[in-house]
């Protein structure tokens, strides 16, 4: 798992959907992994109630759902397992299923918009802790 200098488990979730939206869900959360803002691990094996998996998302300090309609599926998945994640839908942020583009710039700009509502890239911003987005 991907730990912070302080101390700080951060686990990321793309619902990755059928869609371009999302498409778009798990390219962001590829390019947040390899930023190392998060460590992205495997929705499926929440669905299947893997214990390993439920157990590294009770201990993580953040999870981070990234969905992209309001069907919300990663965000129920680690709700039915008792986990109550950072959720973060792509239609409320703007984009809009079967119409979007899955380009640089829709990614850089969800990417943006998961660290701000996290409140780690302010963090980042202002010079606090090592740089690694945490």
């Amino acid at each position: 798992m991907a730990e912070c200098c302080n101390g700080g488990t951060t686990l990321l979730y793309p619902c990755s959907g059928a869609s371009d939206v999302g498409e778009v869900t798990d390219r962001v959360a590829r390019k947040l992994w390899s930023e190392g803002f998060a460590t992205k691990t495997c929705l499926a094996a929440i669905g299947a109630e893997i214990p390993g998996f439920i157990a590294s998302a009770k201990g993580a300090d953040i999870n981070i759902t990234i969905d992209g309609c309001p069907l919300a599926c990663a965000r129920k998945s680690l709700e039915r397992v008792g986990v109550t994640p950072q959720s973060h839908i792509l239609t409320d942020m703007g984009l809009e299923k079967g119409k979007t583009s899955v380009s640089v710039e829709v990614i850089d700009k969800i990417c943006k918009a998961v660290k701000a509502n996290s409140g780690m890239a302010s963090r980042e911003q202002a010079g606090d802790g090592c740089g690694c987005a945490c």
